[in-house]
This record gives structure tokens, sequence and C-alpha cells, in this order.
């Protein structure tokens, strides 16, 4: 089982998409965050279940999908590292995967 560690920009990322939500419905804010964690909570069992983007081929990264958002997380020594959280229709940034492990 691995161990799951939050990157504080990931987290911040999160509520900063949950914030923009919670302006029109705050109810789908607390539901998108409950959805977003809960999936993440999947990868202790199955570290390696996501897929690797294809704009981060052939890097560390891989990346799972809970609609509207697309969390980006490494795997390091049985720990899984989630580093970035964006929106489906933005474009990544590669200078926001900075490790802050």
């Amino acid at each position: 089982m691995a161990q799951i560690v939050w990157a504080r920009r990931a987290i911040a990322d999160l509520a900063e998409i949950a914030e923009y939500i919670a302006l029109d419905d705050e109810a789908a804010a607390v539901r998108l965050t409950e959805r977003v964690y809960s999936h993440v909570e999947i990868l202790s069992d199955h570290p390696r279940s996501g897929s690797i983007p294809l704009e981060l081929e052939g890097r560390e990264y891989r990346q799972i999908i809970e609609p509207p958002c697309r969390v980006f997380y490494k795997v390091k020594r049985g720990t899984v590292y989630i580093v970035h959280i964006i929106r489906s229709e933005r474009i990544l940034r590669l200078k926001n995967l900075r490790d802050q492990e």
C-alpha cells in the first residue's frame, strides 16, 4: 500500500477550482472535492493505474481524471506524490510540476 503525499501546490489548485465552482453552486464544489480525494485514495492500492499524459511522455508523471480535473502525480519509492491539479480544458504548464516533496 503506497502512502499518498499532497504537495501544497496541489491542495491550493483544488481549493482554487472548488472556490470558482462554489460561486455558482457550493454543493457542487463540495462534491467535486470529495470525488477528487476519493479518486486519489485509490492510488494507495493502485499507484500506477493512472495514464501517462501525452504532453509528459518520457517523464515520470501520471494523471488521473476526475472531471473537470486532471490530477498529476508521480510514484517514487512506494509513495504517490500529488503535485498539480488543473481543469481539463486548461493547458498544462510544465513549470507547475515542480516537485514539492
